[in-house]
């Protein structure tokens, strides 16, 4: 590949997505089904013109997730099966909220938020991202399902990367749905689990710990973690939460689990690190995602020294760092701490100022 066409590529991304949430909104993938259909037959089903029907479907085979059998006949790769909503694996609500309108506006203003620090979402709509998600609850119960989506994998992985059998109740602070919390309690009998999230978070959680049979084994407790976090565990679970906050407001969640944290107690933050340098062939898509919390929310993605940092001025000193996945690049690390002044840790120094 050229420089030129490295550049191209780069720049019809966005409209690589555009292409996949408009497969999503016609419902393309589940029409054809297991088998083939015809581009005009799709578009009588779709009440979408054959000819512009047809070339949506060509773009899709070209991006691998349709393939064209003969002319106008198309059936789902295993790339497009993803698409479809009732597939096991479906990232359908991933596709929905990453080209949502509300979270792309913010992007149109990067270079603003690169001068001057400030989140662009806040800018343009007068509310913070998750204030936004509050005032409109399809687009949250959008959001909430997409990123379970993104979790399944991690989940999966973490509970075979992690040895929950140390501990007795995990307590998942902003839990989300409990896909997370699920998938470990179905691997760990003995454990004991709570979910902790605002209400809105919760709002999908009872049918997911119905449909894995934990209903009796995890409580769900509605709050706020920048004012506390449940007492009573022995592990408490951060996944996809820090990256979200400014490092003032992550010291803050942190400290509210340090106060409760008992006696051999840990934290796990689940989150990508990000090396020192940038490697040549390091995958963009963290980078990517560093961006979208500036744009949209105003947290970033961290260092292993920015976490052992946050996690000092909270009181914690971090005691591991597992990659999720083999190689320098995996997309999650597992960061253990515990308490800095608590049996268990390395000799780091307690709480201190974030610049000290």
């Amino acid at each position: 590949m050229t420089d030129t066409e490295a550049v191209v590529r780069h720049l019809y991304g966005s409209l690589a997505a555009q292409t996949l949430r408009a497969a999503v909104r016609l419902g393309v993938v589940e029409l054809i089904g297991d088998g083939r259909r015809h581009a005009t037959d799709l578009a009588a089903r779709t009440s979408t013109a054959p000819q512009p029907m047809t070339r949506l479907l060509r773009a899709l085979a070209s991006l691998g997730v349709l393939r064209e059998h003969a002319a106008g006949s198309f059936s789902v790769t295993p790339t497009g099966a993803l698409l479809d909503p009732a597939h096991p694996g479906s990232l359908t609500s991933l596709v929905r909220v990453f080209t949502e309108p509300a979270l792309l506006r913010g992007w149109e203003h990067l270079d603003d938020s690169v001068r001057t620090g400030d989140v662009a979402f806040d800018k343009v709509f007068g509310t913070d991202f998750f204030g936004h998600l509050r005032a409109h609850p399809e687009l949250s119960a959008e959001f909430n399902t997409a990123m379970s989506q993104a979790t399944r994998h991690t989940a999966a992985v973490l509970r075979d990367a992690v040895d929950f059998r140390r501990f007795t109740t995990v307590v998942d602070v902003g839990g989300g749905d409990g896909t997370l919390l699920g998938a470990i309690l179905s691997a760990y009998p003995a454990l004991r689990g709570v979910v902790y999230d605002t209400e809105e978070g919760l709002a999908q959680a009872p049918a997911t710990l119905r449909r894995h049979g934990l209903a009796e084994r995890c409580a769900l407790t509605a709050g706020d973690f920048f004012r506390s976090v449940p007492a009573g565990g022995d592990l408490y679970l951060l996944k996809s939460v820090v990256h979200d906050w400014p490092d003032e407001q992550v010291v803050t969640i942190l400290g509210h689990c340090r106060a409760v944290l008992p006696p051999g107690g840990r934290v796990l933050i689940v989150e990508p690190v990000l090396p020192d340098v940038v490697h040549p062939a390091t995958p963009g898509l963290t980078y990517l995602t560093d961006l979208n919390m500036l744009v949209n929310v105003g947290g970033r993605e961290r260092t292993r020294a920015d976490f052992e940092q946050v996690c000092r001025a909270a009181g914690l000193s971090v005691v591991s760092v597992t990659p999720l996945a083999d190689g320098d690049d995996a997309p999650y690390h597992a960061i253990e701490a515990v308490a800095a002044d608590g049996p268990g840790h390395d000799g780091a120094r307690g709480a201190v100022a974030l610049d000290g």
